[in-house]
């Protein structure tokens, strides 16, 4: 009797378990793209689809638009059509917020293509700048570039923030001459 009783028990619990674990309602089947990533000629710095070609020197993103930089920063892009033969423009759209030039006084953005000095503009006021440099075709042989940028002045930590802050990367592009 007590095999019995020990039997009837367990089918009992095992009826209400199974009744707990029914779904009341359908599974809803919803599209996602599992598409590999592909390579852009531009990133922004909001978008997901292009963040890993953000190699090295940012930080995470900001109010869903831009990221802060470190003092030295890399990109990886894709030359345009026709680049290979006609080079290309690099566009930076950064942003210098007054929290960094009142400590620094100046910045001054280096873009490097392949350890080749592309551009330098210097920047002394707050606000939004777009930084174009001509890259030549030269450069631009291979199916991705890496593009390093270096400040020459930018704060260190603690300074404002316990990370390393250089100027607020918006995007940045390889476009078609």
């Amino acid at each position: 009797m007590n095999q019995q009783f020990l039997a009837a028990l367990l089918a009992v619990a095992f009826s209400l378990s199974a009744a707990g674990c029914r779904r009341e309602e359908k599974i809803k089947l919803e599209p996602t793209d599992e598409s590999p990533a592909t390579l852009s000629s531009s990133v922004h710095a909001a978008d997901a689809r292009t963040s890993i070609q953000l190699v090295k020197g940012f930080h995470p993103i900001e109010q869903n638009s831009w990221r802060w930089t470190m003092g030295q920063f890399s990109v990886t892009l894709k030359p345009p059509a026709g680049a290979a033969a006609n080079g290309a423009v690099l566009v930076l759209k950064l942003a210098l917020p007054e929290a960094v030039q009142q400590k620094t006084k100046t910045a001054t953005v280096t873009a490097m293509v392949q350890k080749e000095t592309v551009g330098k503009q210097t920047y002394t006021s707050p606000g939004e700048y777009t930084f174009r440099a001509d890259v030549p075709a030269s450069l631009l042989k291979a199916d991705a570039v890496t593009v390093d940028f270096a400040l020459d002045h930018f704060l260190p930590p603690g300074a404002v923030d316990a990370r390393e802050l250089g100027v607020v990367f918006i995007s940045a592009a390889l476009e078609s001459k």
